[in-house]
């Protein structure tokens, strides 16, 4: 029997068409219950305080990074979304002096406009954000060169090259309303897909790529970029897909309860946990990497139950 339709966009797959059963588990997750939800290779961390979650979040760079040598260059791949702990980034690596020479950097994901991405001059390009809140703030000495800075472009091949002979110690991420991260977004429900969304064993094929992107997805970064103004928005993106994601040796997700909700964040961490794979929820499938780490801020998870604004 094919599954139920989405009840936000019956064209594509999401979170909606879970049986529910497992809606309603996940929406009864108390904070307490999440913290409980590790187990070996899924970690839950909470921090009290917002300055503590991204100075957190800005120390990932710097310990990957510490460990970059010419022999045995070392990178990190981060998300546009959240963005405050870039600048701290910066101000870490001027103040503890330390040389990036040797380090690199992958952007997640850019916009994707009529075939090609979006040049760093437009105003939403995440390529512009990275450089602007962070790489144009280090002293020039300190910095890595240009060609250590890999931003994700239609023609992929480039981007996806520069993941050989280089170590991604940790790949950071937010959680988006549609449950992705970076712009791993489900898939549209056409063709094969039609009753029945990918397999994992599918979707884990995926490489860096242009997507099209969820109506949720559109909407939400209207929301948080763009002031609500969805027209501003566009409906691609190129994305680092879970080919590289796999290839990092940790996967770091931060929620402080601004990109997604608290079903969505307690929605994934009990799929993950509990090793419930489902393309309809992309971030599911990180069930099956071995060292991945979900960081909260205690005051953003929330509450599920039904309050009338």
């Amino acid at each position: 029997m094919p599954r139920q339709l989405s009840s936000i966009a019956p064209d594509w797959w999401d979170y909606t068409t879970l049986d529910s059963d497992l809606i309603e588990e996940v929406a009864q997750l108390t904070p307490e219950k999440m913290m409980k939800l590790s187990r070996p290779g899924f970690k839950v961390v909470f921090y009290d305080t917002l300055e503590d979650f991204y100075l957190a979040e800005a120390l990932e760079y710097i310990t990957a990074w510490k460990q970059s040598t010419p022999d045995n260059p070392v990178g990190i791949c981060g998300p546009i979304g959240p963005t405050e702990q870039l600048p701290l980034v910066a101000r870490l690596v001027n103040e503890l002096d330390l040389s990036l020479r040797s380090a690199h950097f992958w952007g997640m994901d850019e916009w994707c406009i009529d075939g090609k991405e979006v040049s760093p001059d437009h105003p939403l390009s995440f390529e512009k954000a990275d450089r602007s809140l962070c790489f144009d703030r280090i002293r020039q000495e300190l910095v890595m060169p240009d060609e250590h800075l890999h931003f994700p472009k239609a023609d992929t091949e480039a981007y996806r090259q520069s993941w050989e002979g280089v170590r991604c110690a940790v790949m950071q991420g937010g959680q988006g309303d549609i449950k992705h991260w970076a712009f791993n977004d489900p898939p549209k429900r056409e063709g094969q897909y039609k009753d029945h969304p990918p397999s994992p064993e599918e979707y884990r094929k995926l490489t860096t790529r242009v997507v099209d992107l969820h109506p949720i997805t559109i909407a939400q970064n209207a929301r948080t970029s763009g002031g609500g103004n969805i027209t501003l928005v566009p409906t691609q993106a190129i994305t680092v897909g879970p080919v590289e994601t796999w290839k990092a040796e940790k996967v770091s997700i931060w929620q402080a309860g601004t990109h997604d909700n608290p079903f969505g964040q307690r929605l994934t961490t009990f799929m993950i946990s509990k090793k419930i794979q489902d393309t309809a929820v992309p971030m599911s499938l990180l069930a099956d990497h071995p060292n991945v780490q979900f960081n909260f801020y205690r005051h953003g998870i929330g509450s599920c139950a039904v309050e009338m604004h």
